[in-house]
């Protein structure tokens, strides 16, 4: 660090106070508008910031968290940030190696898209912060047992978790008459093993008898889907990255066998299920950039800060398979978007 006259810092104080009396308000998830000019923004903190970005796999969930993050921090910060964007194919040791490689380069903050690159991340390094978006649940994820919402450490987040008894609530409206749910997820996905632990308590309650069918990767999914439907009623699958990003194969066991699926996110609802209480993905990841920004340019806390929800939750239905299998949604759910 360069040494400087007295007069200099003195001066550079008051430009640094003048800049953060000049910031104010947030951005609206809807319609986004920065709230401070980049330049503005730019002399809070350093000249420059670069984020380190590992996203587990490619999938339009996913894609859409990364979205909204850049969105806001470019619309806030312009060309003062520069984002280093890597996917680890669904492969969570290429998630180690990738956050490993951010850590030598020294970048200012990681972006963990989904429970592997925020795992890997928080292995990799206790000084970095590290921001997770799409996870589910941080307890679970990162073997907090007495979970308060904040992680005391140099990690925070957002929570893509919808309700899970209101799912299961949306299940119960859809499906009143069915007796056997099939519980559909990856193994090796500790999140996914959360989900349907709470909502089969839910449809327990409801008098519905679950049952587990997981699969540990692609390779056998189809087999484990056949069982399923073989046996079920209706399925469940919830918020599963191995799932989101093999939609054909469910569908093409499912829709043949009649078998409908309430799933726990809209991607996966709209490749293979016919209904979903879900998030904005996007939002999802504009509300982390917020994060971000805060931790960056206002020197936030992150070991304080608590992980944020979803700012709203919508009924949706995936119209051609609802078509296809004679399923009528009620009043208040909203068709998920075909446009590209």
């Amino acid at each position: 660090m360069k040494k400087t006259s007295k007069l200099t810092a003195l001066l550079t104080a008051a430009v640094l106070m003048g800049s953060l009396s000049a910031c104010g308000g947030s951005a609206s998830t809807a319609t986004p508008t920065p709230s401070v000019s980049p330049s503005a923004a730019a002399a809070t903190g350093k000249e420059s910031y670069t984020i380190g970005i590992c996203q587990l796999v490619q999938h339009p969930a996913l894609d859409a968290a990364t979205k909204g993050f850049e969105d806001y921090l470019t619309q806030q910060l312009g060309d003062k940030v520069t984002f280093e964007e890597r996917n680890a194919s669904g492969d969570p040791p290429t998630c180690a190696t990738i956050v490993n490689g951010f850590v030598s380069e020294g970048v200012d903050l990681i972006l963990g898209n989904a429970t592997a690159p925020l795992q890997s991340a928080a292995a990799a390094t206790s000084d970095i912060p590290i921001l997770g978006t799409s996870v589910t649940d941080y307890g679970t994820a990162l073997d907090i047992s007495n979970w308060t919402g904040t992680t005391g450490r140099n990690i925070s987040g957002t929570t893509d978790l919808a309700p899970l008894d209101g799912q299961a609530d949306m299940l119960h409206e859809l499906f009143p008459n069915a007796k056997n749910i099939g519980v559909l997820y990856c193994s090796a996905e500790p999140n996914s093993k959360y989900q349907a632990t709470v909502i089969e308590g839910y449809l327990s309650n409801m008098g519905y008898t679950c049952t587990d069918y997981t699969f540990s990767d692609s390779n056998d999914l189809s087999a484990v889907v056949t069982s399923a439907c073989s046996a079920s009623d209706v399925i469940y699958v919830p918020t599963d990255n191995t799932a989101a990003s093999n939609t054909e194969i469910i569908k093409n066991v499912a829709v043949p066998a009649g078998v409908p699926i309430v799933a726990g996110e809209e991607g996966i609802c709209s490749g293979c299920g016919v209904a979903t209480l879900s998030i904005s993905y996007y939002d999802l990841g504009y509300e982390t950039g917020k994060m971000a920004y805060d931790i960056l340019v206002n020197g936030a806390d992150i070991s304080t800060m608590e992980v944020q929800s979803a700012p709203k939750f919508t009924k949706e239905y995936n119209a051609e398979i609802c078509k296809t299998l004679g399923v009528t949604p009620p009043e208040g759910y909203t068709a998920i978007s075909t446009e590209e």
